[in-house]
């Protein structure tokens, strides 16, 4: 994962006051003679600046005073009420016995996420199993912050806008399917629903950069506004075995999900693509 990195310019270099002219002051220098170049003579304050500054005080005052004088001849206006009843919604209170029943559990999506998040991961695919190795940065199936940051080239700035988009916690799951797949699955909540979707949202803005993300833009989620999945080009060095990857970012609710397959061989867009719908379901 690649958050986008933050530059900043250094200061800006000092800039000479000096006069532009070498010698005593008001001395021209000799034709041909080498002096500086494009430095501007800073402006003396002289007698008309300070008659301006006196004549913008005078003023100033004057204002003042004529306002004091018309607002003290008017009649006093009473406050508005601070109690405003008109405002309430709805208008009338409803008579007991008609109040509206709350949603249930399955139509609230704020009550299936405040629970245990971690049971809201997607069930382990046929044919994989837990990836010991990696599941060893979680505690029981919860990831801290610390860790999860890890993944991101710079850590310490991606820690810090975690924090700043009022990150709650992370559920976490690895598994791995022979000697070389293996995937990873994440659910980011957060304090508010958009607070995960541009997390998400940040995601997703460097995967069409062939450098930092997939070189693509990625297919659409069914089911999902603004979820895509993506599937890398293959990563090729001598001596090693070829490295493919494929990722799934979206955000349901207060949830972002960020989904990864890795393998050194090609990733078929059906994996990834019934990975993330099933995991979409379960939100």
């Amino acid at each position: 994962m690649h958050p986008k990195d933050s530059i900043s310019d250094g200061p800006e270099p000092p800039v000479d006051a000096g006069t532009g002219v070498t010698g005593a002051e008001g001395e021209v220098p000799a034709p041909g003679a080498a002096g500086p170049v494009g430095v501007v003579r800073r402006r003396p304050r002289g007698r008309t600046t300070l008659i301006i500054a006196a004549a913008a005080v005078l003023g100033l005052a004057g204002g003042v005073a004529a306002g004091y004088d018309i607002q003290a001849g008017r009649a006093p206006t009473p406050p508005a009420a601070l109690s405003q009843p008109g405002l309430a919604y709805p208008a009338k209170a409803l008579p007991a016995g008609k109040e509206p029943d709350p949603l249930p559990a399955s139509q609230d999506r704020r009550v299936r996420t405040d629970g245990d998040l971690r049971k809201l991961i997607v069930p382990r695919p046929k044919g994989w199993q837990e990836d010991k190795e990696l599941t060893a940065l979680t505690q029981d199936g919860w990831l801290g912050v610390e860790n999860y940051v890890l993944d991101f080239e710079s850590e310490d700035y991606m820690y810090g806008q975690l924090l700043d988009q009022g990150i709650r916690r992370v559920a976490g799951a690895a598994w791995k399917k022979g000697e070389y797949r293996s995937g990873t699955v994440a659910l980011v909540q957060f304090r508010s629903g958009a607070a995960a979707a541009s997390h998400a949202e940040d995601q997703r803005s460097y995967m069409p950069d062939s450098k930092r993300g997939a070189g693509n833009g990625g297919t659409a989620i069914k089911g999902s506004a603004e979820g895509r999945y993506y599937l890398f080009p293959a990563e090729r060095e001598a001596g090693y075995l070829p490295f493919y990857q494929a990722r799934a970012i979206f955000s349901r609710g207060d949830v972002m999900v960020d989904i990864h397959i890795f393998d050194s061989a090609p990733i078929g867009k059906k994996d990834i693509r019934t990975l993330a719908e099933r995991q979409l379901e379960r939100l």
